[in-house]
């Protein structure tokens, strides 16, 4: 079993990522769950997202303790929560960020930078991130593929918002597959 962690602020769309990316996966062949875990639920509280991915039938409940992959839609969260805190060596870490971190990260970690915000606003207008970084993650990834997160975004948003959530990710996918 595979296993990811969302971190965001309330409004940035955390849980609607977990859950298209477990279509998403779903839709590729395998096995996954998506569920939230909130604190105090107001516009701009840290929230956490959280999806697992299997070839067989998901039976575990609890949250992600030590994931294989973390996404930090605002950075700003590294100071405030650690959100490091149980990645896995040889995991992924992808974060939204325009800055060079100076931060120290987890030994064996790959991190992934990409300004997801300003991608977000070019297509979207609007500094939602949560389609951008689902394309970053499944360039970086390959739990998801790009066609099936495009059919998952189709399902959820309709007309423009669709073509202009999947124009944001497809972007990032190709930024990210493009530094690989």
């Amino acid at each position: 079993m595979r296993e990811l962690r969302i971190h965001g602020r309330g409004g940035q769309g955390s849980v609607t990522a977990a859950e298209l990316i477990a279509v998403a996966a779903f839709e590729g062949g395998v096995f996954a769950q998506a569920f939230p875990a909130f604190g105090v639920e107001r516009r701009g509280a840290p929230v956490q997202a959280f999806v697992r991915f299997d070839t067989k039938k998901i039976r575990l409940r609890s949250q992600v303790y030590e994931p294989d992959y973390i996404i930090v839609q605002d950075s700003t969260l590294i100071k405030d929560v650690n959100v490091f805190l149980g990645l896995k060596e040889g995991g992924i870490a992808i974060i939204n960020t325009e800055k060079d971190l100076s931060y120290p990260f987890p030994k064996g970690v790959k991190v992934i930078t990409l300004d997801a915000t300003s991608i977000a606003l070019k297509h979207l207008g609007l500094p939602i991130t949560n389609t951008t970084l689902m394309g970053a993650f499944a360039a970086a990834s390959g739990e998801i593929q790009l066609k099936a997160l495009e059919d998952a975004v189709r399902r959820r948003f309709s007309g423009d918002l669709a073509g202009k959530n999947i124009a944001a990710a497809t972007e990032a996918y190709q930024a990210v597959k493009g530094a690989a």
